[in-house]
């Protein structure tokens, strides 16, 4: 149920004076001044920014953790109040108003914190209800894949500190198109089952379903060196404080995906 995750907004701050360069520069792979950017515009007589109000690393932090944290208690509200009748349908619901407002605040560039944390509210009761129902069938799970979760995402935030990996141009395409690529896959095989009742080879634990989830991990995992590079161009591009948001909020999606995903790879090998 992902977007492609343009993860960061991109502003077009033409002839802008403040904290960002007077000329044109790349960011989040592609250049600013660009026509089509499709961002907000109006920012010629905006006055000079002041340090409080650019984007800082510490500000991205309290932001991702303020998502992180709503998602987490509407999680374990949902898990309490939800009973297991009513789980499939609860996340059915959710996961399809979080899709369509996660599409909106990407394309949309939307800075308003309502709005994100509304969005990680939703996705918190998407993901009490899938945890309650993997963990009601497989005792133990959703702690495994808390921990792997938050192990991949670690290990890849050193890998990228520590430039082992490098966000290249060519590497962020190549990353974004592949994640919006099986995004499309999912939609499409999770529309079918709707229809047919079957999981389909994608989903049903076999071999293909393991090495799709494989795939799927790999990439959601290189989406948080995606991540962390536009929010480090963004803070070097002296961008408004509130564009922290969707820095954010890039990552909680990211780590909603990887979390689902190792959910679905070890039932696989918890099946009887």
């Amino acid at each position: 149920m992902k977007t492609s995750n343009p993860v960061l907004a991109r502003l077009t701050p033409v002839g802008y004076q403040g904290a960002a360069p007077a000329q044109p520069y790349s960011y989040g792979g592609q250049t600013y001044g660009d026509p089509g950017y499709g961002q907000p515009t109006g920012y010629d007589n905006m006055p000079p920014l002041t340090t409080g109000d650019v984007m800082t690393i510490d500000d991205v932090v309290v932001k991702t953790l303020t998502l992180l944290g709503t998602a987490v208690a509407a999680a374990a509200v949902t898990w309490v109040v939800v009973p297991l009748q009513a789980l499939s349908v609860t996340w059915i619901a959710a996961m399809l108003v979080g899709l369509v407002l996660g599409l909106v605040i990407s394309f949309a560039q939307v800075t308003n914190p309502v709005v994100l944390i509304g969005y990680a509210l939703v996705e918190g009761v998407f993901l009490g209800a899938v945890s309650k129902a993997f963990e009601t069938r497989w005792n133990g799970i959703v702690l495994q894949a808390v921990i792997a979760t938050l192990g991949v995402f670690f290990v890849m935030a050193a890998l990228y500190k520590a430039r082992i990996i490098r966000a290249t141009p060519k590497f962020m395409k190549i990353v974004i198109g592949a994640s919006a690529g099986l995004a499309v896959v999912m939609l499409v095989n999770f529309g079918i089952s709707l229809f047919t009742g079957s999981a389909g080879p994608l989903r049903d634990g076999g071999g293909i379903a393991i090495i799709f989830s494989l795939v799927c991990i790999v990439v959601a995992a290189l989406m948080f060196v995606v991540c962390f590079a536009q929010i480090e161009e963004g803070i070097a591009a002296g961008l408004p404080r509130k564009y922290g948001w969707l820095g954010a909020f890039g990552i909680l999606v990211e780590l909603v995906w990887l979390y689902l995903e190792m959910l679905r790879l070890i039932s696989y090998f918890q099946e009887d």
